[in-house]
């Protein structure tokens, strides 16, 4: 017999049932709640809600694990590439041979963009972030395409897939080009993906531009690792943008807005800006250590700990590992990668932060990453974009396909006043201002 959960409410009784997943996490069923009971549910940021029954992502905190497609993250990010997690996490499977050729032909095939966008870069402000400009661009791309967006045709999808994977490199090599006043060059098709966004980011007309292989190495598994994290601020936001039956450009377009905010995709930063704050100190990384260990003071120590990981984040084991690799191949000298690896060394010897298991997380490592590749600070929450677009992808895919589909529409607890009657303006003297 299922198993079931019993409310008692105003003297009559409620049988909820219990849904499992495959790895044994449960659910109380409360599509029903509300239309049977005339309670709706109260959860202030969605923490104990499940809003999608899915196959694409599974990671468990406590125990530090992440997979995708059931397939774990170390093993990806040692023997695959992006693109074939990229397909992979899209189409539920990995791909054969003849599946994964016709795959990377076309995202190298479309990564051109049409001209005419690049003159959008024109009615940009110098300064702008690059991902205001990302996701503006992106969206922009539903108006090229106004005859290929439906959502319920698998042959139109398959091909905003192959335009998205291929393009948002380019509009974000595009995007920092647009900054600094150099001219936008044209993809290399047969250069690899990595590479290609490397060249694309660095290469001036003036003279050959080499692609380190241990640059092109990193930025692929750090794609890997950020390709896809369960139903994340960005992800479910692409999914509810979805739910209206919205195009996947448009859709992707909120996902990168989403993912703009420092508290999610913009982490990286922040890691980098507080190194620069240490530095601009005199570079006393202990005393900032005692600063986060006070609970009286307003620093936060960024890039340690993670709100899902409890124990730790199963990326940031190979991303420690592949800074090390990347510091030393390169033989990067820079003050605040210095600062970061002290601070690093100090925090796995603390007992404060190994007994609250602040450890640091896949931000921490990956904002390391990105600066010894010379990536500019503001183009890090790019970075995050482009590992996580497979993953919006997916998400949005399999949500389409939900036989369970529906248009989301949160609920509300209403707290604000009771029936009033409005007063004309002559009246409303409790309302006047004060004058001199």
């Amino acid at each position: 017999m299922p198993e079931t959960v019993k409310l008692v409410y105003q003297g009559k009784t409620y049988e909820l049932p219990v849904v499992e997943g495959t790895m044994g996490e449960r659910a109380i069923d409360i599509g029903a709640l509300r239309s049977s009971t005339g309670l709706i549910t109260f959860d202030p940021g969605y923490v104990s809600t499940g809003s999608c029954k899915s196959r694409i992502t599974f990671l468990d905190g406590e125990r530090g694990v992440l997979y995708y497609r059931g397939i774990p993250i170390e093993q990806l990010a040692e023997k695959s590439n992006f693109i074939e997690t990229a397909f992979l996490l899209i189409y539920g499977r990995l791909p054969e041979k003849a599946e994964m050729d016709y795959f990377n032909y076309h995202v190298i095939h479309h990564s051109m963009v049409h001209e005419s966008i690049k003159k959008f870069y024109d009615g940009f402000p110098n300064n702008s972030h690059p991902m205001a400009v990302c996701s503006s661009v992106i969206g922009s791309l539903a108006t090229f395409y106004q005859d290929q967006l439906s959502v319920r045709d698998e042959r139109e999808i398959e091909i905003a897939i192959h335009r998205l994977m291929a393009k948002l490199p380019t509009i974000a090599a595009y995007s920092y080009k647009k900054s600094i006043g150099q001219p936008f060059p044209y993809p290399d098709n047969t250069m690899g993906y990595t590479s290609n966004f490397l060249k694309m980011m660095f290469s001036t007309p003036c003279e050959p531009y080499h692609v380190e292989p241990i640059a092109a190495k990193a930025l692929d598994i750090l794609l890997i690792l950020h390709a896809d994290h369960e139903q994340n601020c960005s992800t479910s936001t692409v999914r509810l943008v979805g739910s209206t039956m919205c195009n996947l450009y448009a859709s992707i377009s909120a996902g990168i807005y989403a993912l703009w905010g420092p508290l999610h995709g913009g982490a990286n930063q922040s890691v980098i800006e507080m190194l620069q704050t240490i530095y601009d100190d005199g570079g006393n990384v202990q005393k900032y250590m005692d600063k986060a260990k006070d609970p009286n003071d307003s620093f936060r120590l960024m890039g340690f700990g993670h709100r899902v990981y409890k124990n730790f984040d199963p990326r940031s084991k190979i991303i420690k590992k592949l800074a090390d690799e990347v510091l030393l191949e390169l033989g990067v000298r820079e003050p605040l990668l210095e600062l970061a690896l002290e601070l690093e060394e100090i925090a796995l010897k603390d007992s404060y932060f190994l007994e609250k298991k602040l450890y640091p997380n896949v931000d921490f490592y990956s904002g390391i990453i990105y600066k010894a590749l010379n990536i500019p600070v503001n183009m890090f929450p790019v970075m995050f974009a482009m590992g996580r677009l497979p993953g919006w992808i997916a998400q949005w895919k399999e949500f389409q396909e939900d036989p369970e589909f529906k248009l989301g529409r949160p609920r509300q607890i209403y707290i604000g006043d009771t029936r009033r009657n409005y007063v004309p303006m002559e009246k409303r003297k409790n309302q006047t201002p004060e004058r001199d």
